[in-house]
């Protein structure tokens, strides 16, 4: 079953601090070993909220708002799609990355992980 990893914004990644070197190669060893399993789909860091626009619509009326979001709990940081066998096999590697970033210093981070949609809950006309 596919995954999507949720990694939830500090406040370091908020001001645009870049990662430490030894976490980036602790990733890259990660995410290397992971897509050599088949379990790695794809990922990706974002930018800071600051270079963002939230969109919301209310009784069918858009409003944009510019970031930078103020409550970073809210803003994701980066996020991963992963194909794990079971539900308990997404969550040890989870604790894993966490287990990661720990050893790196980065002793306070978020990660949701929700299981995805196998077969589209919807068709996209044309499409399927």
């Amino acid at each position: 079953m596919r995954y999507m990893a949720i990694v939830k914004a500090t406040a370091d990644y908020e001001a645009g601090l870049p990662p430490k070197p030894e976490l980036m190669a602790a990733m890259g060893k990660l995410t290397q070993d992971e897509a050599k399993s088949g379990r790695f789909v794809m990922g990706g860091g974002l930018l800071p909220s600051r270079q963002g626009h939230r969109f919301s619509m209310k009784d069918g009326k858009i409003t944009i708002i510019d970031g930078p979001f103020t409550e970073t709990k809210e803003v994701i940081g980066g996020f991963a799609i992963l194909n794990y066998a079971s539900q308990a096999e997404a969550i040890e590697a989870t604790k894993d990355f966490l287990k990661i970033h720990a050893d790196c210093g980065i002793l306070d981070l978020d990660v949701e992980i929700r299981p995805m949609w196998e077969e589209p809950p919807c068709q996209v006309q044309g499409q399927g």
